[in-house]
């Protein structure tokens, strides 16, 4: 793969074989290039987990105290009281047969999609549209639910859902480079806590093998994850 001349120079200022505290590598993160837009800081956790397995599959969601930087869009499926709900929540788009048209025609400008148990009877048809984007309301996910306008707001506030992928990996946004330092901080703790709580009962060994940060257009740079678990548990 060719990477850009930026690309390039942030990687001759990161040392591979090193592990950075979280507050070092937050630093190291402000001296390397930036493009021209806010780019998304991620964290990235590669777990001793065989998701294969159903016991072992690391699914949970959390919200970022300081959010993600991103205006989220949300539509929710309800009727009656719930659809008055997330329209005083601040839900973006709330309905129900109309919505279900209007995606199953290929529209799909939203970020999360929220939906009453009532209605997942209509919302199943839309399985192949928003189960390929990782837009199904899901009860696991805490996306199909009754409770509209807690669960607006938290989306709209940054609650993000995580799942570990096929080879054990999660990869999150946890704020952009225009984040204070402690921004990013706070928000990665809380991601890190969060997967700790998300921890299969099955799983052997070591749960949480290697930690890093990037952003966009940086490479990664690993974190120290005895520390990082220290400074959680004080």
């Amino acid at each position: 793969m060719k990477r850009g001349k930026k690309y390039k120079e942030a990687a001759s200022k990161v040392d591979r074989m090193k592990l950075y505290l979280l507050d070092e590598g937050l630093q190291l993160l402000r001296q390397l290039p930036t493009a021209k837009f806010d780019e998304t800081v991620e964290c990235a956790v590669r777990l001793g987990v065989d998701p294969r397995h159903a016991d072992q599959m690391v699914r949970s969601t959390v919200v970022l105290p300081q959010g993600t930087g991103k205006k989220v869009r949300v539509l929710v499926f309800a009727k009656g009281e719930h659809e008055t709900a997330a329209r005083e929540a601040g839900a973006d788009y709330v309905g129900a047969e109309d919505l279900v048209e209007k995606i199953s025609g290929g529209w799909v400008e939203f970020d999360v999609a929220i939906a009453t148990p009532d209605m997942m009877k209509i919302v199943g048809r839309l399985g192949k549209v928003l189960g390929s984007r990782g837009l199904m309301p899901n009860p696991k996910s805490g996306t199909v639910t009754f409770d509209i306008a807690k669960t607006v707001k938290e989306s709209k506030a940054g609650k993000i859902e995580f799942r570990v992928d096929k080879a054990g990996n999660l990869h999150v946004p946890v704020g952009k480079r225009s984040f204070t330092d402690d921004q990013l901080r706070e928000n990665i703790m809380a991601f890190i806590d969060a997967v700790l709580r998300a921890k299969p009962a099955s799983a052997k060994g070591t749960y949480m093998k290697t930690v890093s940060i990037g952003s966009t257009m940086s490479p990664g740079i690993k974190i120290d994850r005895v520390a990082l678990l220290q400074s959680l548990t004080g």
